[in-house]
């Protein structure tokens, strides 16, 4: 499936070392977004969208630029469904996005992606998983496609199965039986990986409070809460150290909720 949120930031920041888990459509509203590497930025403003591939690491900077307020529209694409669009799919001359790529904003795209926001009326999954493929198609007829995603890998699969009970308590003994395997078996493939249960966790929680704090109303500590942390203070040391910027600036106050923006369309 895919997701559609809007995000705001009331003031410019800036997150380190973002690593992207699917490909992403953002249609910047007002202000601008930077994607940095050591090497390289790119810079999407206002009537501008950003495509940005799978897999990808980036320090971002949402900034205003001038505005009341940094505003983008956002639609994540899981890989069942961009895999479903490449069997489909007919013969195009395209670029595939493998890093990023600034493109124009036109009507079309804007009112497509507008359509799968989350609203008062929610519609059926298959609605909502049409809504998507459509934004695809818009995109292969202007020259841009992203790339057939790839099998998982078991640091992959384990993040999204995290991901869908992250204040459960995790450990070795769960996961394995989760993926009915011995737990041997899976301390191995994760030694393979070079990472621990431990650091994928932190990671993944880490990932989805950044996406609450832009994207939802919820308050921080109701946040912290959501993804696992029962201290607040420790919650907001992790966040800070994990993204260089404390979550009380990335918690954009507005007059109006995400949700409420949303519904309005």
């Amino acid at each position: 499936m895919s997701s559609g949120a809007r995000i705001f930031a009331a003031r410019r920041y800036r997150l380190s070392t973002l690593t992207v888990p699917n490909d992403l459509f953002v249609a910047v509203i007002t202000g601008s977004k930077e994607l940095h590497t050591p090497t390289h930025r790119i810079t999407a403003r206002q009537g501008q969208a950003v495509l940005i591939a799978r897999g990808t690491q980036w320090d971002v900077v949402n900034d205003p630029h001038g505005q009341p307020q940094y505003e983008a529209l956002v639609l994540a694409f899981d890989d069942a469904l961009v895999h479903e669009f490449h069997e489909r799919a007919q013969a195009h001359s395209t670029s595939i996005v493998t890093s990023a790529q600034v493109i124009a904003l036109d009507d079309a795209l804007i009112e497509t992606l507008q359509r799968t926001l989350p609203g008062k009326h929610t519609p059926s999954m298959a609605v909502m998983r049409h809504r998507s493929q459509e934004t695809l198609l818009l995109l292969e007829e202007k020259g841009h496609r992203f790339a057939p995603p790839h099998e998982l890998s078991w640091v992959e699969r384990i993040q999204h199965l995290i991901g869908q009970r992250m204040d459960a308590d995790w450990n070795v003994r769960a996961i394995a039986q989760a993926f009915h395997m011995s737990e041997s078996t899976l301390r191995r493939r994760l030694a393979d990986s070079d990472t621990t249960l431990a650091a994928i966790v932190r990671d993944i929680r880490l990932q989805t409070a950044l996406g609450l704090l832009q994207a939802s109303d919820l308050s921080v500590g109701e946040v912290a809460q959501r993804c696992g942390w029962e201290s607040h203070s420790r919650f907001t040391a992790a966040f800070q150290q994990r993204w260089g910027v404390a979550p009380s600036v990335v918690r954009a106050r507005l007059k109006e909720t995400a949700q409420d923006l949303a519904d309005k369309g």
